[in-house]
């Protein structure tokens, strides 16, 4: 592995084969505002004169390359103060090429850690194969890598997911769950030590698959399990494509709605205090 680079060195290095297009460099700069936007809006820099460490996870998808390049470039253009620590934990599943991302991290001269934890065998040993994998596989994943974060003195577990994976997951939650809830783009976990950051929660999926298109990142496929085909997530998001498809702009607006909750025209007692209201006197 190479040494750890300077930011120059790394951001040079990083865009030394992106296209030259006013259309790629428009795509950028909305990658980079609307990431600005959701680290203010859900107050995930740091207060202060504190500079944390977070643990920026990378599966090898078109969404955690275009994390890590967005926080690179917000780095060194001293907009997050913040050092990073790439990380992808390899869980065995079979065909996963395994140099793949140790390669690129250490061309660009990232600081990072890959971690090989056979989670696999767990998973279909104990999940029939008629049943999906995605729930136990999750959840041993989040364990690890929380370990990994306290083993490196991060304070917070940095993931991938964007606008399209945060509306998906209400839908999901709505449809199946029965419950009004979505990604959070900043949590706490449980044992209340680690935060848990998703950055890319204004972006669209959409610009991260053209953007790693166009940066020509070696982007290794999601499927590996074979668990993928006739998912409930995957006939959401063929639902909402439908709908964009017919409505363009429908999935910003259906964000939107995220974002501009109001308990009073919800049916939730625990959120909205019904007994309070009361008819009084007419007013004026």
């Amino acid at each position: 592995m190479l040494d750890t680079a300077t930011d120059d060195q790394i951001i040079a290095r990083l865009y030394a084969g992106a296209p030259d297009s006013l259309e790629f460099r428009k795509l950028r700069k909305r990658l980079l505002r609307e990431t600005r936007e959701a680290l203010a809006a859900y107050a995930m820099l740091p207060a202060g004169g504190e500079r944390p460490r977070w643990l920026v996870c990378l599966s090898g998808g078109k969404d955690s390359y275009t994390l890590l390049a967005v926080l690179l470039e917000l780095r060194w253009r001293g907009l997050l103060p913040v050092d990073l620590l790439a990380c992808n934990l390899d869980q065995g599943q079979p065909g996963f090429p395994a140099t793949v991302l140790p390669e690129f991290l250490a061309t660009l001269g990232v600081a990072h850690r890959i971690e090989y934890r056979d989670t696999y065998s767990i998973v279909t040993a104990k999940v029939p194969a008629t049943k999906t994998y995605c729930s136990l596989c999750s959840r041993l994943r989040r364990g690890h890598l929380y370990r990994i974060a306290r083993e490196e003195g991060c304070q917070a577990v940095v993931l991938g997911h964007h606008r399209d994976d945060i509306l998906e997951t209400f839908l999901l939650n709505l449809f199946h769950g029965g419950r009004l809830a979505a990604m959070p783009p900043k949590l706490l976990n449980e044992e209340g030590d680690l935060l848990v950051l998703r950055p890319l929660a204004h972006v669209a999926e959409a610009d991260c698959a053209r953007f790693a298109r166009d940066m020509g990142f070696p982007v290794i496929p999601c499927d590996l399990c074979g668990s993928q085909e006739g998912l409930q997530r995957a006939q959401v998001k063929a639902m909402v494509d439908e709908w964009e498809r017919r409505h363009p702009g429908r999935r910003a607006v259906m964000f939107k709605a995220l974002t501009n909750a109001r308990p009073s025209h919800l049916a939730d007692p625990a959120i909205f205090d019904f007994a309070a209201l009361v008819p009084g006197l007419p007013k004026g």
